[in-house]
């Protein structure tokens, strides 16, 4: 559990909060009590919009961040903790206490999106593509219809958390400043953000030599409570070779644990397995 909670500790979600960093709980119907965490600081910032619109504008409401790592098995994987409600802006009066509330972990609906979409699509759709065939309005339209109808996983809005790698491609994370006996480390990046994923990709595949340039990503798609448990059962990966990258906005600038690595590709000649860590 402790290698589960450091492995995500710098992860960061996103939730709706008082002044006092108290979670606001909302409750869809009299007997539901939910918890929402967010992957994306957009969506939570959407939701605070949304309460503030539906009457709680004079409620001190803010977006917090918190570590994933942290939550995890605290309240997420949780069916017993303890939670004392209370009305917005009170001090106290009128406290209930309660183990029903349910967390919920929203992913970004661009990658729930995208999850989907790398399910459903064939080897002859990637066919067409790969040959220079422009996605039209229409053949979007379809493959957004064959997504949000026909993939077999990622098909609630919540708890359902897509992780993307791309097998060929490897980081070395560099020795610590002024430690010269340690040896680089060669690291598997997973992503939340497939933006990012072949953001990054497409950046060093172009700055790569020529004859690794016509390289094709071969793209693994997993989900995080899968990988979580696999960590927790004997498996062939070894988590202390692969690093999670929370998403991170197009363009911006922030500390990020890619920001120790340097990118390079792996066994171009179709990629390693996940095993093969």
């Amino acid at each position: 559990q402790e290698e589960v909670e450091e492995w995500l500790e710098h992860i960061p979600v996103f939730a709706v909060t008082d002044s006092k960093g108290q979670g606001v709980v909302l409750k869809p119907d009299e007997k539901t009590s939910v918890f929402y965490f967010f992957m994306s600081p957009m969506m939570a910032n959407a939701t605070l919009t949304q309460l503030k619109e539906s009457g709680a504008n004079d409620m001190d409401f803010r977006v917090s961040a918190f570590s994933l790592g942290k939550i995890w098995f605290k309240m997420l994987k949780s069916d017993s903790t303890e939670v004392k409600l209370m009305p917005p802006g009170s001090d106290g009066e009128g406290a209930t206490t309660t183990t029903g509330v349910e967390y919920r972990l929203v992913p970004d609906t661009r990658d729930l999106l995208g999850a989907r979409m790398l399910l459903t699509m064939n080897p002859e759709d990637s066919e067409k593509f790969k040959n220079g065939e422009s996605m039209t309005p229409e053949l979007a339209q379809e493959a957004i219809k064959k997504a949000m109808t026909e993939s077999p996983k990622f098909n609630t809005t919540y708890n359902e958390i897509p992780v993307f790698l791309i097998a060929q491609m490897r980081m070395q994370k560099k020795a610590e400043e002024g430690d010269d006996s340690s040896e680089p480390i060669t690291m598997m990046p997973m992503y939340f953000s497939l933006q990012n994923m072949v953001n990054t990709w497409q950046q060093f595949i172009s700055q790569a030599p020529a004859d690794l340039q016509s390289v094709e990503p071969a793209i693994n798609l997993m989900g995080l409570h899968d990988l979580v448990e696999m960590m927790q059962t004997e498996c062939p990966i070894d988590f202390r070779n692969v690093v999670l990258l929370p998403p991170t906005p197009v363009g911006a600038q922030g500390q990020s644990p890619a920001d120790d690595m340097e990118p390079q590709v792996n066994n171009p000649m179709g990629g390693s397995t996940l095993g093969d860590l």
